[in-house]
């Protein structure tokens, strides 16, 4: 392709947020470059991508955040001008049991990204100018909210993407992007290293940088190890569908394409050194998603209504586990104009037809490993 207006480094991006947004950005703006930067791990993907693959604006490339030499290479090689960094270990129980690894991916590849990215923008005669790192964070650094409200109040917050029949808050409190930071397992305390390093060089250097904490994402291509694809995957196997504790914890969903055109919009009209938070105003206890879930499944399938209900199996609740999450984005809604489009029925229909319709996908990436993994998880609970 003739000389990119822009050069954009999307790490994580065979990965499940970050494949919609690399699918996204090519899609909508072919006279960027756009570098896909993967490890490809156990939750990172190409055939995520097959639909972009041969595009003439996309670039793959396997490599290690962590790698600080390589990333040298890397942006320097392709001139990175923008980063949107994705590429994380997110799993909660993986990292209970492997903290070290979360370290590593998380603070070590993230400050390897932000020390090449500064070494070569500083190189540059415009130096900084034109440039951002934006770093993709999660809503777990800020702890945990307190479940004041347990049979839910109508929410104070609507939007185009809010249930039709599920409308509820579980407390007065939310989650603001001046909340203290509170993180309560190592997959949290290292993404709150990491936020705090993308911040710390924004002050340090004067490296643009953006911020953003987003809730939990649902839609295609996740890797089944998470709540509802783990779920979809379960039923359609007749295998226990285990829920932890009591299932009382809640959490605020956000479907996956939402969040990438949202993660557009603040690269480009976002302000630097700014955090957005990035939410779904839809808060759900985990157990009656999992109804919901249930439901869709059995229908689509074509089975009488309760038939999967008896999976649903309580298991010792994991250590640390937070009560409950919930976004306010009100700030990204009166500053930049997004908010979630997809109301959640219709997302949690789109999802599920996925999943079914993509039997292959799951199957092929479901390996040994995987299988070995759920079982160490759930298999003695």
């Amino acid at each position: 392709m003739k000389k990119p207006e822009r050069s954009i480094l999307i790490t994580g991006g065979a990965g499940f947020i970050g494949s919609h947004v690399v699918r996204l950005f090519v899609n909508k703006y072919p006279a960027y470059r756009i570098v896909n930067l993967d490890k490809l791990t156990y939750a990172g993907n190409l055939a995520n991508l097959k639909d972009v693959e041969t595009k003439p604006n996309y670039t793959f490339v396997r490599a290690d955040i962590a790698d600080l030499d390589e990333m040298r290479r890397i942006i320097r090689e392709y001139s990175i001008d923008g980063i949107i960094h994705l590429a994380a270990e997110s799993h909660v129980d993986r990292s209970i049991k492997d903290p070290f690894t979360f370290a590593r991916t998380n603070v070590i590849g993230t400050l390897s990204l932000l020390q090449a990215a500064r070494e070569f923008w500083e190189s540059l005669p415009e130096g900084y100018d034109g440039k951002l790192f934006y770093h993709i964070s999660t809503d777990e650094v800020y702890g945990a909210l307190r479940l004041t409200n347990p049979e839910g109040v109508d929410s104070p917050f609507t939007t185009a993407a809010s249930s039709a029949t599920h409308h509820h808050a579980y407390g007065t409190e939310f989650f603001l992007e001046t909340t203290n930071y509170n993180p309560h397992s190592p997959y949290s305390a290292s993404k709150a290293a990491s936020d705090h390093f993308v911040r710390a060089y924004h002050d340090t250097y004067g490296m643009p940088t953006i911020v953003t904490n987003c809730s939990n994402n649902y839609g295609p291509y996740q890797f089944p190890e998470k709540l509802i694809p783990l779920f979809i995957n379960n039923i359609r196997h007749r295998k226990p569908l285990p829920v932890y504790g009591k299932g009382e914890n809640v959490r605020d969903w956000l479907f996956v394409e939402d969040h990438a055109r949202a993660i557009d919009l603040i690269f480009h009209k976002g302000t630097p050194a700014e955090t957005y938070n990035i939410g779904g105003f839809n808060e759900w206890k985990n157990i009656d998603l999992i109804k919901v879930v249930i439901r869709t499944v059995d229908r689509l399938l074509g089975n009488p209504e309760g038939t999967s209900d008896s999976l649903i199996t309580y298991v010792t609740d994991r250590p640390g586990h937070d009560m409950r999450y919930a976004i306010d984005s009100r700030k990204l809604q009166r500053e930049l104009g997004w908010e979630p489009s997809l109301q959640f029925e219709e997302g949690i229909e789109k999802t599920v037809r996925w999943y079914l319709e993509h039997q292959d996908w799951i199957d092929n990436i479901t390996s040994g490993d995987y299988e070995k993994y759920y079982d160490d998880m759930y298999g003695s609970r």
